[in-house]
């Protein structure tokens, strides 16, 4: 059969149309926006994960006022898992599926950490994991798609034992939740400590269910080994209970303590009056912290809530600030590309700025260190100062040894 020329012209320009509208089907339109997917824990943990809510907000508002990303504006579309893994993957699975989302973000508790991370792994997406503190994430259950924005239980527990070795303190006691958290806190707290103190012994664990303290049993159990010091990883109502017996019992401040995340507003806004003077904590001195870049954003988030920011503010934020920044770097939405992106990424925080190492996928943000006292019936930190994440990194050999070769690559 003969083409004639007009029908080889015909052909040429319908094929050319076809590819035209190919392309313009694989390039979203500005019209379409950049999506975050975001899973927390917003019904069960609200004094953390409503700031850190209204944190991504203002951080989304603000790109969105400054034309967005890639030409595009950003939308968040959040979910609640309730604290649990199994509604954190449901949600995973309808915000790729059917939201087709961009990127995942979020996690509050540990284990809905790692349950994301592992969903994260299976289909190739990126999840930045803002808040869950377990070491696996990063190190024995890690992955190359999976990236941490605050510092774990290793990070603050380092920065915890720079302290807790100068106390006389022999005799140490532990008290944490049963959970991967509390776990790996207690764990790199020991191993830290002895590091610097060999003198030192444990004479004592409890290990309460999250959510279930029984602050008179377990501070019972606790005295009965006649610690120096204890370690304590509560927080939430646990740290609420465990403070008010302790108070009670005369145990605080007889016996001195050093407490994980127990000098944040969120829970320092509940502890009130009761709060224990002279704990060794990490925590937030919001209102104490001059630099540039707090003052902006406090200012700003004050403007926008009528609040003061929380912890949870910050993550929120600094949590969006990241995943702006690795857009922008990569020049698109593609995972792999992210990937890459995010690998020795630098960005900005509140707290300064902040970077994701290659080897781990761990943020150097860093936390504040001090001791706790009150200030007009309420508590605050006192004597601190802000530990730089960097600082407080194992080294390379330490995490080649824990973390599986495929995440490396």
């Amino acid at each position: 059969m003969k083409l004639t020329k007009r029908a080889l012209l015909g052909g040429a320009i319908l094929a050319g149309l076809a590819a035209a509208a190919t392309v313009g089907a694989a390039q979203p339109s500005s019209k379409t926006p950049v999506k975050i997917g975001e899973i927390n824990s917003y019904s069960t943990m609200p004094q953390f994960t409503q700031p850190y809510r209204q944190g991504w907000q203002l951080a989304v508002e603000e790109v969105n006022v400054a034309g967005g990303l890639l030409g595009r504006k950003v939308e968040v579309v959040a979910r609640d898992d309730a604290g649990k893994p199994e509604e954190a993957l449901r949600h995973a699975i309808e915000l790729t599926s059917k939201e087709k989302v961009d990127v995942l973000a979020g996690g509050f508790l540990s284990n809905v950490g790692l349950a994301l991370a592992d969903y994260a792994q299976k289909n190739k997406r990126v999840f930045i994991a803002s808040e869950p503190l377990t070491d696996a994430l990063i190190w024995d259950k890690g992955n190359r798609y999976t990236f941490r924005l605050r510092p774990g239980t290793y990070m603050q527990a380092a920065m915890l034992v720079e302290e807790a070795a100068k106390m006389p303190a022999k005799r140490w006691a532990t008290i944490a939740p049963n959970y991967e958290y509390g776990q790996s806190a207690v764990a790199a707290f020991k191993e830290l400590l002895k590091a610097k103190r060999p003198d030192v012994e444990f004479v004592g664990e409890q290990w309460p269910a999250q959510g279930k303290l029984e602050a008179g049993t377990t501070l019972q159990a606790t005295t009965q080994s006649k610690p120096d010091a204890i370690f304590n990883v509560t927080f939430g109502a646990d740290l609420a209970k465990l403070v008010r017996e302790g108070n009670q019992r005369g145990i605080f401040p007889k016996v001195p303590v050093v407490s994980l995340l127990s000098g944040e507003p969120e829970y320092l806004d509940v502890l009130k009056d009761e709060t224990p003077k002279g704990w060794i904590v990490t925590g937030y001195p919001w209102d104490q912290i001059d630099s540039p870049e707090h003052a902006s954003f406090a200012a700003n988030y004050y403007r926008r809530f009528g609040e003061y920011p929380k912890v949870g503010s910050v993550v929120g934020y600094a949590t969006m600030q990241a995943i702006f920044a690795a857009i922008k770097k990569a020049n698109s939405v593609d995972n792999e590309k992210l990937v890459t992106a995010l690998r020795g990424l630098k960005f900005s925080t509140p707290f300064g700025p902040a970077e994701f190492r290659a080897i781990d996928q761990q943020s150097t943000m860093g936390a504040y260190v001090g001791k706790l006292d009150l200030r007009g019936n309420k508590g605050t930190m006192v004597q601190w100062r802000y530990a730089d994440g960097k600082a407080y990194l194992p080294s390379d050999a330490y995490v080649k040894a824990r973390r599986p070769a495929a995440a490396m690559k």
